[in-house]
């Protein structure tokens, strides 16, 4: 496993895949202005959306294997019938 980023390079990949780099939960403040989240709860933030990410892309590539196996069962039954 690589070594997590801190400062502004975790600040940078945060940014980069659009995880919210401010304070903890989103609460109401009077100035409108939230203090930046810890390096770890950045990293746990970070973690969690490259996991995500690395999870949507593994959907897709299940589905167009089901897909592939799809036209792969109708092209052998094409097959046979077209034989008789």
């Amino acid at each position: 496993m690589s070594k997590l980023p801190t400062g502004e390079e975790l600040d940078k990949r945060c940014q980069r895949l659009g995880v919210d780099i401010t304070g903890e939960p989103r609460t109401q403040s009077a100035s409108g202005s939230r203090p930046r989240a810890s390096d770890f709860e950045l990293q746990r933030r970070l973690i969690e959306a490259e996991r995500s990410n690395r999870e949507h892309k593994l959907w897709v590539v299940a589905l167009v294997s089901a897909l592939a196996s799809v036209v792969s069962a109708l092209a052998a039954w094409f097959a046979v019938m077209g034989g008789k």
